[in-house]
Order: structure tokens, then sequence, then C-alpha cells
């Protein structure tokens, strides 16, 4: 089964997946190789959503021999992929290959990582900017995001986009590593999410870092440490 049920998310065990994770988490992986690798990881979870998540149906197909029938996935057009600024950005450029037609909306949320942790191991969210596309109820929304830390910065862009619009088919949040902690904030907070991630991994640091995690995705993804 490529996408596994565990108590507080979904797993996706592709083997490429975990192959192309595997990959990325390596030290010695420099930036266009990191990049492209975050490309390919999320064309393959947009083709596991599609296969483990969405319907199909019946559909005639005339063949240049004869009629005959066919299958076709429902609800491709109805897609929406919002982004997390700014490391999920070419994670969404691999999902978009397995949903061409999405429309596309942008979060840019980050920690204030100088404030640190709370005692609650939730850190304050600065939110800059927001521009969301128009949410319908036949939509299947995928909110992207390589890491799924402490939560907290998940937890604000899913205020947002609840705020927004609450009325869809589907929601789910994608990551490639998750840390236990944030998938059970995010999934008390928001049971109407579907979490889906390629890792859960150990424990987060008394940084609130995913160990062993992949480092900072944004950092390695377009150089900027």
């Amino acid at each position: 089964m490529p996408i596994e049920d565990r108590d507080n998310a979904y797993l996706i065990t592709h083997a490429l997946a975990k192959d192309t994770l595997s990959r990325l988490r390596d030290v010695e992986t420099e930036q266009v190789a990191f990049r492209k690798g975050l490309v390919k990881l999320g064309r393959i979870c947009g083709y596991e959503v599609i296969d483990g998540a969405m319907e199909t149906e019946y559909v005639p197909v005339e063949t240049p021999l004869a009629e005959t029938t066919g299958e076709r996935v429902k609800g491709l057009d109805d897609v929406v992929i919002l982004n997390v600024l700014r490391a999920a950005t070419p994670f969404v450029e691999g999902l978009l290959k397995a949903f061409p037609r999405a429309k596309q909306g942008i979060i840019s949320a980050g920690r204030d990582e100088a404030a640190g942790m709370d005692e609650n191991g939730e850190f304050p969210i600065t939110i800059d900017y927001v521009k969301l596309p128009e949410i319908g109820a036949d939509d299947t929304v995928i909110v992207a995001d390589p890491m799924l830390a402490t939560g907290s910065t998940m937890c604000a862009v899913l205020d947002h986009v609840l705020a927004e619009a609450d009325d869809f088919e589907d929601l789910f949040v994608l990551s490639a590593v998750s840390a236990p902690d944030g998938l059970v904030r995010v999934g008390e907070a928001f049971p109407e999410a579907d979490l889906l991630t390629v890792a859960i991994d150990d424990r987060l640091d008394d940084d609130g870092f995913i160990v062993p995690g992949l480092g900072d995705a944004g950092d390695r993804a377009f150089r900027t440490t």
C-alpha cells in the first residue's frame, strides 16, 4: 500500500519517495541536487495523492480500432495547491507536474527563531503575505511545506486558509519530514485535515529542529547559508 495509516498521519511509502528523501537528508547533497530532489519528491507525492486519495470514473474511449471503456481520475481540475514560502517552492514545482491545472496560492509564513519556543513547544509566527485563489466546494486543497516541525507555522497557515474558505472537498497537509509533536499539534487543532508525510522522524531538539531531519530545507535549496 503506497499510503499507510499511522496514528497521527498517513505515511507515503513509495520506494522512490524514500530513496529521494534519503538523498535529500545527506549532508553531502549540494544545492542543485537538493532543489531537484525536492521537485522530484513533490512529483512522487502528488502521484501518490492521486493514487491513494482520488476517485476514478469509467468513460467511453474510441481507439483507432474500436470503442472501449477507459478509466479517468476525477477532480484533477479541482485542486488548489498552497505554497508555504519559501522552502515549499521546489516541492510545489514537483506537485504541479502531477496537478498541472491546479490553482495556486502563496502564504509567506515564518517562525521567530530569536524568540524561541515557549513552554508549550510553540513559536511565534509571522505571516507577511497571503494570496489565495478562490476555493470552491468541489476543490481538493493541498498545503505543502517540506518540514512539519513544531506545527506552529502550519497551524497559522491553516487558520488563514479556513478563514477564507471552509467548504471544500478535502484538505491535505503534505510534508517530506515531520516531527511527532507537530503532527499531534496540527492534528488536534485541525481534525478535518489529512496529514501526509514521507517520514515521521524521532524528535525535535531544544531549538525546535527536526532530528534527524534534513537541515533547513530553504537554506539548502536556495544556498542562503
